[in-house]
């Protein structure tokens, strides 16, 4: 793995520690994880190849992420505090999370020490036709995982705080003749 392939998949492990902490959900809850697997999309994903089993790779690995996705998402609290919405990743989303991401990275870490040879053999074996299909696979788990997750957490936002809006206390009418110049 290169030093940038390092520092990327570190930092996607790591996105959810600053979730750990409770802190106000804002734009940033949602453009830095979707920032971090927009470069690894645009830096990794080539193609997606059509041959052989490598969609049904594809698929089933986009589909773990995006059950990880949920899953993260659903567990992360969510909760509203003076007006502003609060997010605060719980264990079970941790948990997720760093193993959805350091599964991509421990995949990678060991084909490049002696696994290669074993994911040839499965590749052979279910007619997975390409190195492109396996990178293609871990590219889009990671995409569909970090977009489900946020996708989740900004869905809950919404029903926190439409609930939270319901809740105020009601602003006092006022009619047209109570206003002042």
């Amino acid at each position: 793995m290169t030093t940038t392939e390092w520092i990327t998949d570190i930092a996607l492990v790591l996105v959810v520690f600053r979730q750990l902490r409770e802190g106000r959900l804002d734009r940033r809850t949602f453009l830095i994880p979707l920032g971090i697997v927009a470069v690894v999309a645009y830096s990794y994903l080539d193609s997606v190849p059509t041959e052989g089993n490598d969609l049904v790779l594809i698929a089933v690995l986009a589909g773990v992420g995006a059950a990880l996705g949920v899953a993260g998402g659903v567990y992360t609290r969510i909760r509203a505090l003076d007006g502003h919405l609060l997010i605060k990743a719980g264990a079970v989303s941790a948990i997720l999370w760093v193993l959805g991401m350091g599964a991509r990275m421990g995949f990678q870490v060991w084909v490049e020490h002696g696994g290669a040879d074993d994911v040839a053999r499965f590749s052979i074996a279910h007619h997975i036709t390409s190195d492109q299909a396996w990178v293609a696979a871990f590219v889009l788990m990671a995409v569909t995982e970090v977009v489900t997750r946020v996708a989740t957490i900004y869905l809950r936002s919404r029903v926190h705080a439409r609930a939270a809006a319901g809740s105020a206390p009601a602003a006092p009418a006022v009619s047209v003749l109570d206003r002042t110049a």
